[in-house]
């Protein structure tokens, strides 16, 4: 009978403690160590639109951070001399036509002469010559004058690249030399610029995941390009981010970077209670009752989708996590 209901008990309570969760134990895991660096916003191209042409800029039609395409015209240069050359040209070239009328009038009349015997086929060279020459004349100054207007539809500036302005270092009215700058543009993307001091170098690498942010939940990022020329005792590197704003450029943004790996003795941070402003860990005492330890919590790693808190003290390796109301 004994044995009847032994199987019994066996068969009923069987499938209960196979389901058991398994035992949640405090074991030391390797973790990454983060180093908290600030990185600036900065725009990939940074080109200025310069002026093409000396004069007095009479419209600047963007200021900073307005949004520009590439080949949108932001400023207007007027230099009047322009103007007074082409007069000048397109009085010369007024003239040439004048004399080219006279030179082909006089060609006819020679021919005229020639078919009657009056006048000899050597002046009529000449004459065909005298054409010909102003006619190419006239082509040359109209392509003086063609320089001309070129040059003065040269005092339009152009934006280089699609982006923001980021910085307009002149107003209306000012006299501009060629090749000054009229506005900074910014373009091809943002990304974040790190300084990162030169003992950490050999912990970055392109490609590298870090975290946009302090904590573990941060917005993710890549590391796209490490700079071989170390500069005041620090590495530069360049973060991609997508989606990254770019409302404010130069702007401070913490980011965490990984500069190692170490050995930590971690636990659920879900076991941690919080009383008194003391923090306590319910574990399987020596005689398998629970009993509650103080401990010193560190850093929280997230590993494998579960937070883990760091226990700097008050627990030891293999230690079996209970609850406190077992």
């Amino acid at each position: 009978m004994r044995t009847f209901i032994l199987a019994t008990a066996l068969a009923v309570l069987g499938p209960v403690l196979g389901s058991a969760a398994p035992e949640q134990v405090a074991e030391w895991r390797e973790v990454t160590e983060w180093k908290a660096v600030f990185g600036r916003v900065e725009a990939r191209d940074l080109i200025p639109a310069r002026s093409r042409i000396g004069g007095t800029l009479v419209s600047v039609d963007v200021t900073e951070g307005s949004t520009v395409t590439e080949g949108q015209q932001i400023a207007d240069i007027y230099d009047p001399k322009l103007n007074l050359q082409l007069d000048s040209v397109q009085g010369q070239v007024d003239a040439l036509l004048s004399q080219l009328e006279n030179a082909k009038t006089e060609l006819k009349r020679g021919e005229d002469l020639l078919e009657r015997g009056v006048t000899t086929a050597q002046r009529l060279d000449a004459l065909r010559t005298q054409v010909e020459v102003l006619q190419n004349q006239i082509e040359a100054t109209r392509a003086q004058k063609r320089v001309i207007e070129q040059q003065a539809a040269e005092g339009a500036v152009l934006a280089p690249i699609a982006g923001k302005v980021i910085d307009v270092p002149v107003t209306r009215g000012a006299v501009v030399m060629p090749g000054e700058v009229i506005a900074q543009i910014g373009g091809g993307g943002f990304f974040l610029r790190l300084a990162v001091p030169e003992r950490h170098a050999g912990y970055l690498r392109e490609g590298l995941e870090i975290r946009i942010g302090a904590d573990g939940q941060s917005q993710p990022g890549r590391l796209a390009k490490v700079y071989p020329q170390i500069e005041n005792g620090r590495v530069i590197a360049d973060v991609e981010v997508e989606g990254m704003s770019s409302e404010f450029v130069n702007a401070r943004v913490l980011v965490s970077l990984p500069v190692g790996r170490r050995m930590a003795l971690l636990v659920p941070a879900e076991r941690v209670e919080t009383r008194m402003g003391l923090d306590f860990i319910t574990v399987r005492g020596p005689g398998g009752d629970p009993v509650d330890r103080a401990v010193v919590v560190g850093e929280t790693h997230p590993v494998d989708g579960t937070l883990m808190a760091e226990i700097l003290s008050g627990l030891a390796a293999g230690d079996v996590l209970v609850d406190s109301h077992e």
